[in-house]
């Protein structure tokens, strides 16, 4: 696989603005006359309120001078400041419901999709970048709100500008309680970071702790806790991973807590001083008083307010700064390779001193194996647990590219082709299949959605896989509902979903390779052995293109109608070869299969 760097548009920007921009973009496109409206009114809700304390000045004035036509005035002020800010509110509230509803499905497809155009399944598998997907997961609600706290906070601000501009009006001196507002500000800031960075770091314990609590409340575990009366431990290890998130991030919030009391009461005094001051040493008239009160209250409060939205807004900037990281990490890994995917194999799918080790990890579990899969032939994997198999099929199917070495198609090294194209020309089924729990039809064809509704093809993906008794079984055929959570949906046995997800990838008609790594381990051996050998037969028949079959299974009897057994033990291939040919050597496969077979009598 070839790389590319991350886009650099925005890059003189900081991290913060450049993951902000990228967001607001995604809510563009989600909505923009939405945005752009609800913006205008979320903003602008706030700053009818800020002029309160000016029209509460010209009423005391009126009073205190005998003015009837001013009370007359600043009251009818009051009130259509009132109203004016409860009608923006209403309005910005119902439109920035309805925004971010569609910025909802906007922000979460595109995580997805972010996610599944990464070629590799890297980041499914490692920890670190579990613990970033399982966050962001977990906030893509406040990416959400990321615009509504953006547009309130700008509102915010509008406010304490305006109200600053009349505490000046009364003296320039009362200025200064914007300095002494400055300390709760940094401190909120401050607090944000330090608990989002403890959170992180306290990410394993909190993803366990999920991991538990779904084990424990799933349908699947429940008959093996019940058995095993494993829910006590179950209960306590969850308590204690719990435990363990809590203490740290705890301890992290009891600091910042801390801090921010000490600098709210060092803005608290400093209100008080003022207010003194206009009362007592300035000889200012009862308006301006109240002037100073009322403005000084609203000081406090806009800030506490802002200050709110300012942490709420740097959690939200932080739920954007994780999906910058996964934008960054799914262009990083672009799959740009350019060399054509072959429509047919002309000689062989070679190993060339292929090792792997997972990432993470110093152990191979591929070492120096070199290994030739001809052209038109079906080749099985066998070998103990653990000793590569399905490993050599993942990067078979680029999953993982190999550590060491490189995988050759006809001579040209299968990096070089774009991973999506060649998997295109992929088919097959795995061990750990998906249970696609829509009608039978759908969870069948999106193993080729270009044919997905097409009958003709999903039936004759269903005869392939010998699926035709568990479709004859549901009640309405290919249009049951599968999945007994649903609706008039149905469970089926784990046999049979194996057999519909054997149906499912066997919906290309003229796949190069197809790999079936042991798709059948929960049917009976003489349905496995009925099913390879049926569909060994049509991949020869179909051989003019060359078609490669990889099957990989634990039954000898099975895989002895192979054209070629690849025995692989600590992670090497020690042995190759026919069936015939194997046993005659009385190697390692010999032993296997007679072992087996001996405990079949």
């Amino acid at each position: 696989m070839s790389f590319r760097r991350p886009n650099s548009a925005g890059a003189d920007l900081p991290p913060v603005w450049r993951s902000l921009a990228r967001s607001m973009r995604i809510a563009y496109r989600a909505e923009p006359r939405l945005l752009i409206v609800s913006f205008v009114l979320v903003a602008g809700s706030w700053l009818p309120d800020a002029f309160g304390a000016l029209w509460l000045k010209l009423l005391a004035n009126g009073v205190t001078e005998h003015r009837r036509s001013l009370v007359m005035w600043s009251a009818f002020g009051l009130a259509a400041a009132a109203a004016a800010g409860w009608l923006l509110r209403t309005l910005g509230d119902r439109i920035q419901s309805r925004f971010r509803d569609r910025a909802t499905i906007e922000i979460e497809a595109h995580v997805a999709h972010l996610q599944a155009s990464v070629a590799s399944i890297e980041h499914h598998e490692r920890p670190e970048y579990l613990d970033r997907l399982q966050l962001l997961r977990e906030q893509v609600f406040l990416l959400n709100h990321l615009y509504e706290s953006l547009m309130s906070t700008v509102g915010s601000v509008g406010r304490i500008a305006i109200t600053v501009a009349l505490l000046a009006s009364i003296h320039p001196v009362l200025v200064l309680l914007v300095v002494f507002a400055i300390p709760p500000a940094v401190v909120s800031t401050w607090r944000a970071g330090v608990e989002r960075r403890t959170e992180e770091h306290a990410a394993p314990n909190a993803r366990l702790a999920r991991h538990l609590f779904d084990v424990g409340t799933a349908a699947g575990p429940g008959k093996e806790i019940r058995v095993s009366r494993t829910e006590t431990l179950l209960s306590t290890r969850r308590r204690d991973a719990w435990e363990a998130w809590f203490a740290e991030v705890a301890r992290a919030r009891w600091i910042s807590a801390l801090s921010h009391t000490a600098a709210w009461a060092v803005f608290g005094t400093a209100y008080v001083g003022a207010v003194v001051i206009v009362a007592s040493g300035l000889h200012r008239s009862a308006g301006d008083v109240l002037l100073a009160l009322a403005a000084g209250a609203n000081l406090s409060r806009y800030l506490g307010v802002t200050v709110g939205q300012a942490e709420f807004l740097r959690w939200t900037l932080d739920a954007s700064q994780r999906l910058a990281w996964l934008e960054d990490y799914a262009t990083t890994n672009l799959d740009t390779a350019d060399s054509p995917v072959p429509t047919s194999f002309r000689d062989a799918v070679r190993f060339e001193h292929v090792s792997f080790r997972y990432p993470g990890t110093e152990t191979l579990v591929l070492d120096d194996v070199d290994l030739e899969l001809r052209a038109g032939s079906v080749v099985a994997l066998v070998g103990e647990n653990g000793a590569g198999k399905t490993t050599l099929v993942k990067l078979l199917c680029r999953f993982y590219e190999p550590t060491e070495g490189r995988i050759t198609v006809d001579g040209v090294d299968v990096a070089r082709m774009p991973a999506q194209e060649w998997r295109d020309r992929l088919s097959g089924a795995f061990q750990d299949f998906f249970r696609f729990e829509y009608d039978a039809r759908r969870s069948i064809g999106v193993g080729e959605l270009d044919r997905a509704d097409d009958e003709v093809a999903v039936g004759a993906a269903v005869a392939r896989a010998g699926a035709a008794d568990v479709v004859a079984r549901m009640p309405l055929g290919l249009d049951t509902q599968l999945g007994p959570t649903w609706n008039e949906g149905v469970e089926l046995s784990i046999g049979q979903w194996q057999k519909l997800a054997l149906a499912r990838g066997f919906m290309r008609d003229d796949p190069l390779l197809c790999v079936l790594d042991e798709p059948t381990a929960a049917l009976d051996a003489e349905t496995e052995h009925a099913l390879f050998e049926r569909f060994a037969a049509e991949s020869r028949a179909a051989s003019d293109d060359g078609r490669i079959t990889v099957l990989v299974s634990h039954r000898f009897s099975t895989v002895r109608m192979a054209d070629q057994i690849v025995v692989l033990d600590g992670a090497r291939v020690v042995e190759a070869g026919a069936h015939e040919e194997l046993m005659a050597r009385a190697g390692l496969y010999a032993e296997l299969y007679t072992m087996q077979a001996r405990a079949y009598r």
